[in-house]
């Protein structure tokens, strides 16, 4: 049998129900789960990379055989150089690939979980949004070095205009990387500045 005072609580709990900040912050919680979670969306993308990855395989194959059969031929060590430059190039966009997929998804996705007696790449220990950004400056700028050498080796076969454009697209990488350079150093400047004004 209930006693009076228990029932007098009841009914206190009944006029004055919980205040809504409970529901509002749960609501919150899970919103911010949810939008957490989407960063799981990436995953497919750094999947299709890796496919890209494999096709490039293929074409390294490919291209190397060509290498070796060209070998005894008409002008052989002009076509020599062209395809290993070429290959060369193949490696560079792997390498690019290589970064985006593994340094991407460390960073914007999940930890790797590798375990202890797995080699890691040295560039991955110390890898972020900053450093990403160097390192994929610099990928494109030796990217765009091979291409551009491999249309000066093969002038005959390259019009004055598309070297131009080449040359001046190879400019704006090199101007692109100084810019985030400087803005990674400013950046990290900022942050050290930060921690040295920070109360302790």
């Amino acid at each position: 049998m209930d006693t009076p005072t228990h029932e007098a609580t009841s009914n206190v709990s009944q006029l004055h129900p919980p205040a809504p900040g409970g529901l509002a912050a749960s609501m919150e919680s899970r919103t911010s789960a949810i939008i957490f979670a989407t960063r799981w969306l990436q995953v497919p993308l750094y999947v299709g990379l890796a496919v890209a990855q494999a096709v490039y395989v293929v074409i390294f194959i490919k291209e190397l055989i060509a290498l070796v059969l060209s070998i005894g031929g008409p002008d052989e060590e002009a076509k020599i150089m062209l395809t290993v430059l070429g290959l060369i190039d193949v490696v560079m966009i792997s390498n690019l690939l290589i970064m985006v997929i593994i340094g991407g998804y460390q960073t914007f996705v999940a930890k790797l979980k590798i375990s202890s007696g797995t080699e890691r790449p040295e560039w991955l220990s110390h890898t972020n949004e900053n450093t990403m950004k160097i390192k994929l400056s610099m990928a494109l700028i030796g990217i765009s070095s091979i291409s551009l050498l491999r249309s000066y080796i093969d002038v005959d076969h390259s019009t004055s205009q598309a070297l131009m454009w080449k040359a001046i697209l190879h400019g704006m990488f090199l101007l692109s990387s100084i810019a985030i350079a400087a803005t990674v150093w400013i950046s990290n400047m900022a942050t050290q500045v930060g921690h040295h004004e920070r109360p302790h």
